[in-house]
């Protein structure tokens, strides 16, 4: 394969499977963003709503020590995402690679050897065996030999991209594979006492795997941090070092916004190692001074795009291995950059200027469409201009006449609970987008990086694509028997011990920063992934924060507990639970048990 197709193909899918996997928003602001406060952390991480790999809430308390309360993964004896006294933090997905590859050449004839600076070395190998169940339900054994070499084990796909073991193999290093320093990164975080302390935690540690850092404090400062456990590839050693097929990968000359930028090194030469360097916590890893990092008054914030636009009014630049810059952002990162300065500056319709914990509860949940803001009007210009109403798509002839009446009164733009039209928008928009990225769609006004949050736009009401994908879309929803002008909460619902709880918010890639993703699960239509513990944290001069949280999917997991869907309910009523931090708020809840363990 020629090294252009390979690029092609492997990053064609990672621009598939980063949508499914990959999500959150943070948006921490500082004293100039806050109405009566000097600090706000909004923390909405995007998890599974089903199995085991989900947020659990909790609160650490050492007297004297160390008192935190958020929210961490299962086994994780330590607060991932939450506050102490005088800091809030959040994570997101970040866009660097979080590995890197290597080119080997071999000796066809003995494909287990393999040149390095002119010597050949051998690989070492590894058998592994499994216990497997087989069809008839008894128990067998799988063996597989896995080969090694100085830079890593061999791999012969990525993102199931088939890379052939011949002439070369291509082997994987991972920065995180002997990454044991993650726990003294969160007790760190769970410790700190301003945002400087969060970033010499996080230099000091480079515990933090593929995550930004998004955090604010009592003295009113708001961080970003994109400081990890990164590849040492700088920028002139991904010149020296690429092979055809990396650079190609690597440089974006087949530019997919957002995509990793995965490395693919010469293994033949030493010196294209990942060099270690004085300054990191561990071989091989970055330099953490520079990493982007970025401390503002007003608000930074992150939906899983490139560091590049942290806070518009001040770019950043960094490293190609940690993301692109100058790329078009999201619909999601639209989102919050607009909603965070509409806020500050008044100009959203709510009263004031300035965050409280009322206004970014009900911003989070107004469950704003950004495509629809950009793209509604020109779709019902569309609709309303087909000749009969008639649209002939995939040898059907679809009349959508009543489709045009149901957009246009969806004036709100919002996936409430009783929001008419967004089930059909929602589905007209997968069908236009396809897949592809909001830049690819057939916009009059292109991606301009002199201002990147308000282009493309101006949807080309006149292409065929926007009427065919309205007609497959009236098609479908026809044929599952769901009115076009269904109320959300009839469609979107989750199952709760039996209940069906219906849920608002939508897809990310609609630009609705409560991000809720419907899917199949055990056969039937539920709810997968999304907003999980969200939680926001206002900090003033003195007293203790004023917390508010809801843990989307409920604590248990255990369908016979009552905590199986309580705070599901409280999800979707739009609900907050405020939150009891000190021992004096503790010790006043009528709920309050204790129980002391020998």
């Amino acid at each position: 394969m020629r090294p252009a197709e390979t690029a092609k193909r492997i990053r064609d899918a990672l621009a598939r499977t980063r949508p499914q996997n990959m999500g959150s928003n943070a948006l921490a602001v500082g004293s100039q963003g806050v109405s009566g406060g000097t600090g706000m952390l909004l923390a909405n991480p995007h998890f599974p709503w089903q199995g085991k790999n989900r947020m659990w809430q909790s609160q650490l308390t050492i007297p004297g020590k160390l008192n935190v309360s958020g929210a961490g993964l299962l086994g994780l004896p330590a607060v991932n995402i939450g506050h102490n006294d005088d800091v809030a933090w959040s994570h997101t997905v970040a866009t660097v690679a979080p590995f890197g590859l290597f080119d080997v050449q071999v000796d066809p004839l003995n494909p287990t050897m393999y040149l390095v600076d002119g010597a050949w070395e051998r690989m070492t190998s590894q058998r592994v065996d499994v216990d497997v169940r087989n069809p008839d339900g008894s128990l067998g054994k799988v063996s597989r030999t896995l080969w090694s070499t100085r830079y890593g084990p061999v791999t012969t796909s990525i993102v199931g991209v088939q890379l052939p073991w011949a002439v070369s193999a291509h082997v994987v290093r991972d920065p995180n594979r002997d990454n044991l320093r993650a726990l003294n990164t969160w007790f760190g975080l769970d410790r700190a006492k301003d945002v400087h302390d969060v970033v010499n935690v996080l230099e000091t540690t480079q515990g933090v795997p593929f995550f930004n850092t998004i955090a604010s404090d009592r003295r009113g400062d708001a961080l970003y941090a994109d400081i990890q456990a990164v590849p040492n590839i700088t920028d002139e050693h991904a010149a020296s070092c690429l092979t055809e097929t990396g650079k190609l990968l690597f440089d974006q000359a087949l530019p997919l916004p957002n995509v990793p930028p995965v490395s693919i090194l010469d293994g033949k030469r030493s010196a294209c190692d990942w060099p270690d360097d004085p300054n990191a916590a561990a071989p091989g890893l970055l330099d953490p001074h520079r990493q982007p990092r970025l401390i503002r008054s007003d608000f930074v914030g992150n939906a899983n795009d490139s560091p590049w636009l942290a806070n518009p009014e001040q770019p950043l630049s960094y490293p190609r291995v940690m993301g692109d810059t100058a790329a078009p952002r999201s619909l999601r990162t639209q989102e919050l950059i607009l909603t965070a300065r509409n806020r500050i500056d008044g100009t959203d319709g709510l009263p004031g200027r300035g965050f409280t914990p009322e206004t970014m509860g009900r911003l989070l949940f107004a469950d704003n469409s950004r495509a629809a803001d950009l793209t509604l009007d020109a779709t019902v210009t569309a609709c309303r201009s087909v000749a009969f109403g008639l649209v002939l798509v995939d040898g059907n002839l679809v009349d959508i006449r009543e489709a045009c009446p149901v957009l246009a009164a969806w004036k709100s733009h919002d996936f409430t609970l009783d929001s008419r039209g967004s089930w059909l928008f929602a589905n007209y928009w997968a069908y236009l987008a396809g897949g592809q990225k909001p830049e690819k769609l057939p916009w009059k006004v292109p991606f301009d990086p002199k201002d990147p949050v308000h282009t493309p736009n101006s949807l080309d009401s006149g292409s065929s694509a926007v009427r065919d994908a309205l007609a497959r879309a009236v098609l479908a929803l026809r044929r599952a028997g769901v009115p076009l002008n269904a109320a959300l909460s009839e469609v979107q619902k989750v199952t709760r011990g039996g209940e069906q709880i219906p849920i608002h918010g939508s897809l990310g890639e609609l630009g609705v920063l409560n991000v809720i993703t419907p899917g199949q699960v055990d056969g039937r239509f539920d709810i997968t992934f999304g907003s999980s513990f969200v939680q926001q944290v206002r900090f003033t001069a003195d007293g203790p924060p004023e917390a508010y949280s809801v843990m989307a999917y409920s604590q248990s997991a255990d369908p016979s507990s009552p905590h199986h869907a309580d705070q599901t309910r409280l999800f979707s009523a739009g609900g907050w639970v405020t939150e009891r931090y000190t021992e004096e708020q503790i010790a006043a809840s009528p709920a309050l048990r204790t129980k002391v363990l020998d």
